[in-house]
């Protein structure tokens, strides 16, 4: 505090899947960032999965359970740094980056090259890097000033470009601050199936203008674009808009529609997730199976949509 250091990093590592060992290493490392909040300092929380560690992705996934639980224990004021392993499932911490209690989540290098931990970060939205070795990589005492200089302008592109890359964590906590506290309502933009016939009979198009259900989901996703584009649909009463599967996949205006949403009309882009009903039985309908839901998730996170 006397010097004006901003904050503290402290550094555990899991070595193997233990749910009591993970569990221990997530409450150590809150009892400490604790102590560092109190001095008014941000703690860089900073609980390493050993890249060689067995059963990584359990390790990472019981680590952000117990990561989760310990942020609901700090006070709201309260604010952390996360510096986690780059995770085997890509995407797996964006509940931590969009946390409001989370200031940052950044990526140790952990073993890996510069060229492969670039890589992987940006599979990653969200999280910037904070690499130690493949940052230095390719440093040499026997350089010349420029070849040392010309050796870190390298470094800190591709790593700045990788931490760039993955999606931009301020606009996830403005999403976030504006579904949670701003005035509006959220446009439903996703009816499919069965739905959209009605949706273009009741917008002026007759089944006899499409043939097909290409034609037909071309004619929906143009009154979409229609919507969307208009300048009286905008974010200061529009919170949100939910989008089909198939509309997220085409572009408004020659942007990506989810992007568009966002960028052009701060309007926060959701997904239809459910691939409609089965039939009635004990007086209710359930969805139907979703085998495809973890790579359609994976498409909505890499497309930006907000839920």
């Amino acid at each position: 505090v006397a010097a004006g250091v901003f904050g503290t990093k402290e550094r555990s590592v899991i070595k193997s899947f233990n749910k009591t060992g993970i569990q221990d290493i997530a409450k150590q490392q809150f009892q400490v960032a604790k102590r560092v909040l109190a001095k008014g300092l941000i703690p860089i929380i900073e609980p390493e999965v050993d890249i060689k560690a067995p059963n990584k992705d359990m390790c990472e996934k019981e680590l952000l359970e117990c990561l989760l639980a310990e942020l609901d224990d700090l006070r709201p004021c309260d604010k952390v740094i996360f510096k986690l392993t780059l995770p085997t499932v890509p995407n797996l911490y964006r509940p931590l980056v969009c946390h409001p209690k989370t200031m940052r989540v950044v990526a140790l290098s952990g073993g890996f090259d510069r060229a492969d931990a670039c890589k992987k970060l940006a599979e990653n939205a969200g999280m910037i890097a904070s690499f130690s070795r493949a940052f230095t990589e390719g440093l040499n005492a026997k350089q010349s000033d420029g070849e040392f200089s010309n050796t870190i302008d390298e470094a800190c592109q591709m790593i700045y470009d990788a931490s760039r890359f993955g999606g931009d964590a301020g606009a996830w906590k403005a999403m976030m601050d504006k579904v949670a506290n701003q005035d509006g309502f959220i446009a439903a933009l996703d009816q499919s199936g069965g739905s959209t016939p009605k949706a273009l009979k009741l917008y002026g198009v007759e089944e006899t203008e499409y043939s097909g259900e290409v034609e037909m989901f071309t004619k929906i996703h143009e009154m979409r674009s229609r919507i969307a584009s208009n300048p009286k649909f905008e974010g200061s009463r529009v919170l949100g808009a939910i989008l089909f599967e198939q509309t997220l996949d085409r572009k408004i205006c020659g942007m990506p529609s989810a992007q568009y949403l966002w960028e052009k009309k701060q309007v926060v882009p959701f997904l239809k997730i459910d691939k409609g009903l089965e039939e009635e039985k004990n007086g209710v309908q359930m969805m139907k199976d979703m085998p495809q839901l973890e790579a359609l998730l994976d498409k909505g996170v890499a497309a930006g949509v907000f839920g």
